[in-house]
Parts: C-alpha cells; sequence; structure tokens
C-alpha cells in the first residue's frame, strides 16, 4: 500500500474535524474531550481506508465492528448522577457520530464528511438554547414539606401546588410523631417553582421545607 497525497489529507482532515467537535466537549468540561475525539476520528478514518485495501470480499467487515467498538467506548462515558438523572448520553452520541465522519473520509466522502461535522457542531452549540428555553418551560423537582400534623387542612399544600399549574407526578404523605411529611414531585415552568418556593419560606406552618 502507498501513501499518496489523498490518503493524506483524509488523515488531516480527521484531525480538523474530530479536533472541532472536541474542542467543543472540551469546553463543556465533558468527559470525552479534545484529544478523545481527535483519536476516535483519526481511528475511524484509518480502520476504514484498511478495510477497503485489506477487506477482500467484505470490506465492510471491519467498518461494521468498528461501529461495534465505538459502542463499548460510548457506553463508558454515560453515567448515572445523584438525582437519578442519566449523564454522558450526548457526548456518547458526539463519539458516535465523530466516528461516522472519520469512516466518511477513509471511505472518500469528503462533502459528506465536512457537511456532517457542521450539522454536528450546529447541534451541539446552538440547540442548546433551545434546551434550556424549553426547560425553564417545563422543570421537574421534587419537594418535600413538614408541618404539623393537627393542622387543619392536610390538602392544603397540594392545591397550592395545583394552583401554580404543576402537573403532579408522584405524592407521598405520612405521620412522624406530632409531624405530617407529605412529598410531591411535580413538572411545571421555572417561573412558578420559584414563586412555590417563596410562598413556602413564608409558610410559618412549616418546620422544613426541601426544594
Amino acid at each position: 500500500m502507498t501513501i499518496d497525497n489523498e490518503i493524506i489529507v483524509k488523515l488531516v482532515l480527521s484531525i480538523v474535524i474530530g479536533g472541532a467537535i472536541g474542542l467543543e466537549r472540551e469546553f463543556r468540561s465533558k468527559s470525552a474531550g479534545f484529544r478523545t475525539l481527535i483519536l476516535i476520528c483519526l481511528g475511524a478514518t484509518i480502520f476504514t481506508i484498511f478495510s477497503k485495501e485489506i477487506g477482500g470480499v467484505n470490506p465492510d467487515r471491519i467498518a461494521a465492528n468498528l461501529v461495534v467498538g465505538i459502542g463499548f467506548i460510548g457506553a463508558g462515558v454515560i453515567f448515572k448522577a445523584e438525582n437519578n438523572r442519566v449523564n454522558g448520553i450526548t457526548t456518547a452520541a458526539a463519539m458516535w457520530v465523530t466516528a461516522a465522519l472519520g469512516m466518511a473520509l477513509g471511505e472518500g466522502s469528503f462533502l459528506v464528511a465536512i457537511i456532517g461535522s457542521a450539522m454536528v457542531l450546529t447541534v451541539l452549540m446552538i440547540f442548546p438554547l433551545f434546551e434550556r428555553y424549553f426547560d425553564r418551560l417545563n422543570q421537574m423537582r421534587t419537594y418535600k414539606i413538614t408541618f404539623p400534623f393537627d393542622a387543619h387542612d392536610h390538602s392544603k399544600y397540594e392545591r397550592i401546588l395545583r394552583k401554580y399549574g404543576f402537573k403532579i407526578l408522584t405524592r407521598n404523605q405520612k405521620k412522624t410523631g406530632n409531624l405530617a411529611v407529605g412529598s410531591w414531585t411535580v413538572l411545571g415552568s421555572e417561573k412558578h417553582h420559584h414563586q412555590f418556593i417563596e410562598l413556602i419560606l413564608k409558610d410559618r406552618n412549616v418546620s422544613e421545607f426541601e426544594f
């Protein structure tokens, strides 16, 4: 196999594309950043180049195994946070699509790789603005309120939640000594969450409030 100018261009472009996506992940302090994405894109490009050279009658075999390998690496950056939310899925997807761009380069589809990388960067850099906007409109929180059990109205706080337009996902109430403890997981706008929190903080009957 001779190394011609086209192969050099493929390798250089893989570093540029992988580096561009990696810089975005590095800027956001993600677990897979600049060097990792470069190596993934470069490795995918090299594997694809060699799959065309030594693949024989099945040149797609190495490329297919490459997809499986990237999936295994991507699983390593996904973890469950303390708030029961799963983190790292976007970074794992970025690794997966970066490998796909490397494969496109290795196959010689330069236009697909360049346009694809531009789309990936657009999704990673611009779309979070929309995501944050919609997140402000629909946030999930869990509130735990402790108040005297002999209070006249035990459904008071649930009615307040409904008044602010919250969708109640789960509810739980129990008696502990002379206290009642209510817990609600609700869905609503960020503005209404703040208003509800301010109201409960001013309630003198509330002895403990977790939000």
